[in-house]
């Protein structure tokens, strides 16, 4: 799991969502009263706030590059059962897509979505290529193709073991 600063703004909503799910030991938070609270999650909304993760887990790893780590209902299906709203600021006229009804969970990420894409964040969110890992991690790297949750944990495994297959067949 990642050493990397936490996602910018709304994005941090839906790193902490997929990074409740440890893929290597299966540990979930969603499964502790804590883990729900944090994400205002009633204990019969875990279902769709675990589908709603693993959607994202696979938009992330699609971002990275990466295909789905499993089948999955389509992120944009979800997220079309959320409604927003345009809001817009009497002071300034500044206007932003903000949750109908910021409660559920899936309005929350969806317009955490929708921000991102105005910020031009939205890609930079991506989930880890280690197959035993998929942390959600954000990219701050220039040419933004980052990899890898960590470079001194998953990026380090992923090389050596590249490094070991080649000198394998080079013998």
């Amino acid at each position: 799991m990642s050493e990397r600063a936490p996602a910018p703004g709304s994005l941090a909503l839906i790193q902490s969502l997929v990074n409740t799910l440890d893929v290597r030991t299966g540990a979930d938070s969603l499964d502790t009263a804590e883990g729900r609270a944090r994400f205002g999650l009633p204990e019969d909304g875990l279902p769709a706030a675990r589908e709603l993760r693993e959607s994202l887990r696979a938009a992330l790893l699609a971002h990275a590059g990466h295909p789905p780590h499993r089948a999955v209902t389509p992120l944009g299906e979800l997220l079309a059962a959320a409604p927003l709203a345009v809001t817009v600021d009497p002071a300034d006229g500044s206007a932003a897509l903000a949750p109908a009804d910021a409660r559920p969970l899936l309005s929350r990420v969806a317009a955490a979505v929708a921000e991102a894409l105005i910020a031009g964040t939205w890609t930079r969110l991506k989930a880890c290529e280690a197959a035993d890992c998929h942390w959600a991690y954000y990219d701050r790297s220039p040419a933004g193709r980052g990899r890898w949750c960590s470079m001194q944990g998953c990026g380090a495994r992923a090389k050596m073991r590249r490094y070991r297959a080649n000198r394998t067949e080079g013998t």
